[in-house]
């Protein structure tokens, strides 16, 4: 903020999927529709050139961590990626997120494109409530058959924590544990440690149910186990998960946090112990989806059921549509 500056101006940040011609036509069609209602705009230095906007009132910043500081919302042009990646952005300053869909299925986002002169409005009127969301504490831990174990990292996800084979021919085996208690043990792809919000991302592809946002759970999912009994289990929001790997299993793993935070688990006994965190009061960007309230983004008269009977020809936007017409599920 400059000196000059109001301390009650409103600002966004605007994070856009750059490589896509149609992300950069929305997102322009954003900035000039907020400036005009006197919103300042910020936009991360190497998206800026991308959108061509020739605009002398937008702020450029590094794509940091406190990217979204100081700001309104942070405002997603794209996909689920693209929300991902903003919210590595928004998280540590508590901003809140507001995706507008332009991507394949698009969980992640509320508005779509052809919302955008209602969700512009949204904006302006301060139509939208901030929905707070789970997230999960992620710790890895090496075994160390002298002091104990070791802290390798910490992370966090707002989809999913997943621990997966890194080579294709060999499998992982792995002990899951519920607090502390040793649970199975399976031959496997991979463990996959969801989010009511991640639900229906990896979690969905491996098996695992669809949990609403208003949920509070978290559920683990195993990945082609080569077992009789191993099911997708939903446990408590206060668990915590443990994924050990074996320590003379014949491939070495990897730990992934939303498919974009990684660790390497060689042979040798990890702990991955993934925990669900809300966040303080306030800091909405700690699993914080936000989007306009009221009618203007969710089809007015659209109830789950007669949302999840979509025609074949639309394919899986029958589920996009059902979630997003539930009353208890509104997010960005």
């Amino acid at each position: 903020m400059t000196s000059d500056e109001s301390p009650d101006v409103r600002r966004v940040l605007l994070i856009a999927h750059t490589g896509r011609d149609d992300a950069r036509v929305v997102a322009g069609q954003f900035c000039r529709s907020l400036y005009a209602h006197h919103i300042a705009l910020r936009l991360l230095e190497d998206e800026a050139p991308e959108l061509g906007l020739d605009l002398d009132y937008v702020e450029v910043v590094k794509p940091t961590a406190d990217a979204g500081r100081d700001c309104e919302l942070v405002l997603v042009i794209g996909g689920d990626g693209t929300i991902l990646r903003a919210a590595e952005m928004a998280r540590e300053c508590g901003t809140p997120l507001l995706g507008v869909n332009l991507g394949h299925v698009g969980f992640l986002a509320e508005a779509e494109v052809d919302d955008v002169d209602i969700t512009i409005e949204a904006i302006v009127h301060r139509r939208y409530v901030a929905e707070e969301r789970m997230t999960l504490d992620v710790s890895v831990y090496r075994d160390d058959t002298g002091d104990g174990r070791e802290l390798v990292m910490t992370n966090w996800a707002l989809n999913e924590a997943s621990v997966e084979k890194a080579a294709r021919e060999r499998m992982l085996e792995v002990v899951v544990e519920v607090d502390g208690r040793p649970l199975s043990r399976w031959g496997c792809d991979g463990v996959v440690c969801a989010t009511p919000t991640g639900s229906t991302a990896y979690n969905f592809s491996a098996g695992g149910p669809i949990v609403w946002p208003g949920v509070e759970a978290l559920l683990m999912v195993p990945i082609s186990a080569h077992a009789l009994f191993a099911r997708p289990m939903v446990v408590a929001p206060t668990s915590v998960l443990a994924v050990e790997v074996i320590a003379r299993t014949d491939g070495s793993g990897v730990l992934w946090c939303d498919g974009r935070r990684t660790v390497e688990l060689p042979p040798g006994p990890h702990r991955g112990a993934p925990r669900s965190h809300a966040g303080p009061a306030g800091a909405a960007a700690r699993g914080a989806v936000h989007r306009p309230a009221g009618g203007e983004v969710r089809p007015a008269g659209h109830g789950v059921a007669g949302r999840c009977r979509t025609s074949p020809s639309r394919g899986e936007r029958g589920w996009l549509g059902c979630l997003r017409s539930c009353g208890s599920a509104r997010w960005a």
